[in-house]
């Protein structure tokens, strides 16, 4: 499995020929332009707000990508995907956030899309349960969750590794810091098997911005 970061929420998860994209920066964004183009069988995307639902630009010629937006159970291509439930604010104004576990060649990923708040039901923490890797966002209390919250809710899960997104410098500074992993040099992709997360408790990666 190969795992690309191009900012914001926007990953690029590749397992032999199945591509999937996650909360692919929408054209109306501000930060439009960020990140790359490239054809997936399934497109994930947590919140209906620009900066998450550029599902457009995944699109393979005439193989148009699976979209996944919303709660539920899917299968697709021997992709898992569940999506659960939460609520979020941006800018001050109310979103559903989907959660979603995906379980790819016995991987399973978890991404927290854009939560605001740690108040997730103990409903969607049983639902989410110990992923293998999870995507948490991190943010100044106002949008997003802060640095201290994100990694308190993070660890809850007990993953074996922990990947960091949405962020900026100063709040990635002080998310290593509550991980005790100041010294966790960013790295340009994450190439790993299913045996790579053996003896992983919480590991943090920092992925670059592709």
């Amino acid at each position: 499995m190969i795992i690309t970061y191009f900012g914001k929420q926007f990953f690029k998860v590749t397992q032999g020929d199945t591509v999937i994209g996650v909360n692919p920066i929408g054209k109306d964004s501000k930060f439009s332009g960020k990140g790359s183009r490239f054809g997936a069988e399934v497109v994930l995307s947590t919140t209906n707000h620009p900066d998450y639902n550029g599902v457009e630009i995944l699109s393979r010629g005439d193989a148009e990508p699976v979209v996944i937006s919303g709660p539920g159970d899917y299968e697709v291509k021997g992709i898992f995907v569940k999506g659960i439930r939460s609520d979020t604010e941006i800018d001050g104004k109310a979103y559903i956030n989907t959660i979603y576990n995906v379980e790819l060649e016995g991987i399973h990923m978890c991404f927290l899309g854009s939560l605001s708040k740690n108040n997730l039901s103990a409903e969607a923490k049983e639902a989410i349960g110990s992923p293998d890797i999870l995507f948490v966002p991190i943010g100044d209390n106002k949008n997003l969750l802060d640095p201290t919250s994100a990694y308190k809710l993070a660890v809850s899960f007990e993953p074996s590794l922990i990947i960091p997104m949405d962020y900026e410098a100063p709040m990635l500074k002080t998310f290593l810091k509550e991980a005790g992993e100041e010294k966790v040099a960013p790295i340009e992709k994450l190439v790993l098997k299913k045996k790579d997360l053996d003896g992983k408790e919480g590991d943090v990666v920092v992925l670059m911005e592709n």
